[in-house]
């Protein structure tokens, strides 16, 4: 399928993409290189929003099965991604990209409260996106918030970082010999129970033909080729 370049975009990023090789918590290298990488679109006059996952400090699910209430477990969660879209916020703002992050649970003495025409003002400002806090309720991954937003916000793709460079047969890390996709239907995802995001989340996009573009987060500049249209790491589209 041929790829257009794209004008606005949302970003989803895994908590555990910002530990790095710590394994836990946010590694400020790992960070330095996600913030250029976006300054890279923003320079590029890309419109970039920004979803980040909290499974570098704490999982709700995880807590959910050592017998923790799985909606506490889940609010939990919620904060920790707070948390990494502050130090992502930070990075940016060191680097001169103006930035907003709004959470879907208010705390107004660290974000903004989630108000989606205020949210795609800030985009037509230039200005980065970083939604916190996922839905707001619990039970909703951040990949199903990441798809939510990005038609809120009216996205032309949710790019869904990641540590290998596409979707495979089988983990590659794992595998050696797991076989790269190049493009993938919604349907071939669900049927072939791929774990690149949850049904939920690819369901939704399948409902409202949202492309989904899976890359390597750690190849620098695959971003931009990206948006540009080149064909990096796996396609998913109707």
């Amino acid at each position: 399928m041929k790829r257009e370049p794209y004008k606005r975009v949302l970003l989803k990023l895994s908590g555990e993409a910002l530990a790095g090789d710590l394994g836990y918590g946010i590694d400020t290298d790992t960070l330095d290189v996600i913030a250029n990488e976006v300054k890279q679109l923003r320079d590029a006059g890309t419109e970039v929003a920004i979803v980040v996952g909290g499974g570098n400090i704490f999982r709700g699910v995880k807590g959910a099965t050592k017998g923790m209430d799985r909606a506490t477990a889940d609010y939990m969660g919620m904060l920790a991604t707070v948390l990494n879209c502050l130090a992502l916020q930070d990075s940016l703002e060191r680097k001169n990209v103006y930035t907003r992050v709004q959470s879907a649970i208010e705390m107004r003495a660290l974000a903004e409260p989630y108000i989606r025409r205020k949210a795609v003002r800030h985009l037509e400002k230039g200005r980065v996106v970083i939604f916190a806090a996922g839905v707001g309720s619990p039970y909703f991954t951040t990949d199903t918030t990441a798809a939510l937003r990005a038609m809120e916000m009216n996205c032309q793709v949710l790019l869904k970082g990641t540590s290998v460079d596409g979707i495979y047969t089988a983990d590659p890390k794992l595998h050696p010999e797991a076989t790269r996709f190049e493009d993938l239907t919604y349907m071939d995802v669900l049927q072939k129970r791929l774990k690149v995001m949850d049904s939920t989340a690819i369901s939704l996009c399948m409902d409202n033909k949202l492309p989904i573009i899976v890359f390597n987060l750690r190849d620098r500049g695959a971003m931009a080729k990206v948006i540009r249209g080149e064909p990096i790491g796996t396609l998913v589209h109707v």
